[in-house]
């Protein structure tokens, strides 16, 4: 006989849970016992910001983040976790809920929360008797790593969960074997390899086309492996943008609409297209510009439901992407003779795209120009940094114009929520507490979640934030320029801009270390010293207003 507390906690434990980011309260039994097994708890001021720190874990970290929130925040979680399963991110969200007895009596807090989780999660249960913890923490964690990953939720009656403090004969076992990503590796068909590689060998001009699915299944040396043997350029989805370093012979950049204009002309002009783990989305292809439809295509991907989903597919390979590329190169000749121009075109448009926008990335210009901050970080960030970066501007910013250098240098970014990076990168500092953890975000995603700066400096949380300060959030220029009649106006302005604030006066205020950068020239002084800090430090870059990322182009 044990608690539901004792049972929750020596599970946690057991699948290598080192961190909890929740609002309290909730499950408090279960948090004392939890600081018996020496997991951290991390108290947010957020609900979302604490599914963020989670997400920001699990990518880093390959294994579940996990957080918590009581009924009344549930909906604050849920909303969290958009990001997460947009992303494919293994985050496991407990929240307090109704318990069936106390139904419809007008309980504190009684609103149902359980269905808002359904089109965010692989898996939504509710635990109502103290019995059922041990099986339902068990599918949450076979959920979340299974597969193509995603985030699971578990709720415990009581609006705090007070079910954990109820006894019961729990069996708390764990199975090791879903603890991190990927759970399952499932095999490629050797009829499949042989074909694929059929279509590779007859192609002059292929490209490899690596999503997230190569970061997720920790393929990155295969892909690059593969890459070479087949002289193939490789393009990434963003959120494959560290399966290839940028400084590689064959890296071309990103590929879609947060991208780099040289990627998607390799793309456009390919006549072989190679998915590995991409969801071939409306990003990644600029709304299925790029490649044109058509095109000759491979798939291959942990999840059959996106195999051929928006391009019709010549050889679809259902499996996993390390297994794939594995088995690819082994049996792959080196066709590097065949493929020099192909190469070499490839990087004449990188040298081209370059060439293009160095005046921006070397430039002195006061206010700073965002692709001068990109320039600095791509020379400058330690050779095992992690980058986490927002949407919006900032995505578009760093997608085409930062490089990774090294394989060691990870990159994680936002999958469609403004706001998310900062907490996130709270979080991949919590899984890789002796890496140096980098954010990159604007003011208006700072904003979101800037009560955080207070949460990184209570628990000595030491990340660096870049701050692309313009005052503004002038990725909607274009957008409200056209809703006055094609014209900038006063009124309309006001819809995107801020008031002038100084982040780093205000960090300071926090406790945090706060640096202003305004001139170009200040900026790799202020990362050196921010990286040497051991405290979390905001640098406040005062960039120029007028300053858009570049459209895509097709």
């Amino acid at each position: 006989m044990m608690t539901g507390a004792r049972a929750l906690a020596q599970m946690l434990d057991g699948y290598g849970v080192t961190h909890v980011f929740m609002v309290p309260a909730i499950l408090r039994r279960t948090m004392v016992e939890l600081e018996k097994f020496g997991v951290h708890r991390i108290h947010t001021h957020g609900e979302k910001p604490a599914a963020y720190m989670a997400d920001g874990f699990a990518r880093m970290a390959g294994r579940p983040g996990v957080c918590m929130a009581q009924a009344v925040g549930a909906l604050n979680l849920a909303a969290g976790l958009r990001d997460a399963h947009l992303a494919h991110s293994p985050v496991i969200a407990f929240t307090g809920g109704l318990h069936l007895t106390m139904a419809g009596r007008g309980v504190y807090q009684e609103v149902d929360d359980r269905p808002s989780f359904e089109n965010v999660t692989k898996f939504n249960t509710s635990v109502e008797r103290v019995e059922r913890i041990p099986d339902a923490i068990r599918q949450a964690f076979r959920a979340a790593v299974s597969g193509s990953p995603g985030p699971a939720h578990v709720q415990f009656a009581g609006n705090e969960g007070q079910i954990d403090t109820e006894e019961g004969n729990l069996d708390p076992w764990v199975d090791q074997g879903f603890a991190s990503v990927p759970a399952v590796r499932p095999l490629p068909d050797p009829k499949d390899v042989a074909a694929a590689l059929d279509l590779l060998d007859g192609a002059r001009r292929p490209v490899i086309v690596a999503g997230g699915g190569v970061r997720t299944s920790r393929a990155s040396s295969q892909l690059v492996a593969l890459a070479e043997r087949l002289c193939i350029p490789v393009v990434t989805s963003l959120n494959g943008k560290d399966t290839i370093a940028g400084t590689h012979r064959l890296a071309v950049g990103v590929s879609g609409t947060y991208s780099r204009s040289a990627a998607n002309r390799v793309v456009n002009r390919a006549d072989l297209v190679f998915f590995v783990g991409s969801g071939t989305g409306s990003m990644t292809t600029h709304f299925w510009q790029v490649p044109a439809p058509g095109v000759t295509a491979i798939g291959v991907d942990i999840n059959p439901d996106v195999l051929g989903r928006n391009y019709p597919l010549q050889v679809s390979i259902n499996a996993d992407a390390r297994m794939t590329l594995a088995a690819l190169s082994e049996q792959a000749g080196r066709r590097d003779a065949c493929r020099r121009q192909w190469r070499a075109e490839a990087r004449r448009e990188v040298a081209a795209w370059r060439e293009q926008h160095r005046r921006h990335l070397e430039s002195d210009a006061v206010p700073i120009r965002p692709e001068r901050i990109c320039w600095e970080l791509t020379s400058h960030l330690p050779d095992d940094a992690c980058v986490v970066v927002d949407t919006g501007h900032a995505g578009m910013w760093m997608g085409g114009m930062f490089d990774t250098r090294t394989r060691e240098q990870d990159y994680l970014r936002c999958a469609g929520h403004l706001g998310w990076a900062f907490p996130a990168a709270l979080g991949a500092k919590c899984a890789a507490p002796d890496r140096p953890v980098v954010c990159f975000t604007g003011d208006a995603g700072l904003w979101y979640h800037i009560a955080e700066i207070e949460t990184a400096v209570r628990w000595g949380i030491n990340t660096v934030t870049v701050v692309n300060n313009n005052s503004s959030g002038n990725q909607s220029t274009i957008g409200f320029d056209r809703a006055y009649g094609g014209q900038q106006t006063p009124e309309g302005r006001r819809m995107w801009t801020f008031t002038d604030v100084d982040f780093a006066r205000l960090a300071e205020g926090m406790g945090a270390m706060g640096i202003r950068v305004e001139k170009p020239g200040h900026l790799r002084p202020a990362l050196e010293r921010a990286l040497a800090a051991q405290r979390p430090v905001i640098i406040d870059v005062v960039t120029d207003i007028e300053a858009l990322a570049p459209l895509a182009m097709v």
